[in-house]
């Protein structure tokens, strides 16, 4: 599916090759899911990693000569921002190749370095001090592994920062919200035009 070069709408600093905004998640694969082949969410750039990448630009010292772990990265859109906040270190995670692939290029197209690594969270060991997470909450199989992996995170002192938008698996009790943003988003994508997105922080990981 072709991309073009386009700036994030809520943090403009940011441009990420991305689909047509008429385009959906499931127009590539003729409307269908299927489980053998990973739906493109890298082509989009998602309420929740828009909200977290504002929220880490606005506020760069969560990020500042830190180690980042941005997980189910997608495009990138909250690898980069860490980046652009001064991040020591920034990899970003996903599943999918060709979403790590298309993290590697959205990073290039902003002049930032960022590792990228395809790997599921659940067996990823990779250290950091800010592990930032966006739209990963969306089924209950995903929703259960990512709350395992981000509990063992934060008893290990990790940072954990994650943007959603009322994902229906979302375990708010496990979290703080630290923020709240109107993120503009293809009506395509989510059947409306812009979605109250959080960044929360998770409870054990709270700066006093």
């Amino acid at each position: 599916m072709e991309t073009t070069l386009l700036p994030v709408p809520l943090t403009p600093e940011i441009s990420l090759h991305l689909a047509d905004g008429q385009v959906g998640l499931f127009d590539g694969t003729g409307g269908a899911f299927s489980s053998d082949v990973p739906p493109p969410f890298w082509l989009f750039v998602w309420a929740g990693g828009q909200a977290l990448a504002r929220h880490v630009l606005d506020h760069p010292e969560i990020v500042r000569g830190r180690s980042v772990l941005d997980v189910a990265s997608g495009s990138g859109v909250a690898a980069i921002a860490a980046a652009k906040a001064g991040a020591s270190r920034v990899t970003a995670l996903d599943v999918d190749p060709l979403a790590v692939a298309a993290a590697a290029r959205n990073a290039a197209a902003n002049g930032v370095a960022v590792e990228t690594r395809a790997l599921d969270i659940a067996d990823s060991d990779v250290p950091a001090d800010v592990i930032l997470a966006g739209d990963v909450f969306y089924t209950r199989t995903v929703a259960d592994r990512m709350a395992t992996r981000m509990r063992r995170a934060g008893r290990e002192g990790t940072r954990v920062l994650v943007g959603d938008p009322g994902r229906g698996y979302f375990p708010e009790r496990l979290f703080t919200r630290v923020a709240e943003y109107v993120v503009p988003v293809p009506a395509a994508l989510e059947e409306t035009e812009s979605l109250l997105t959080g960044v929360w922080e998770m409870r054990t990981t709270i700066a006093a």
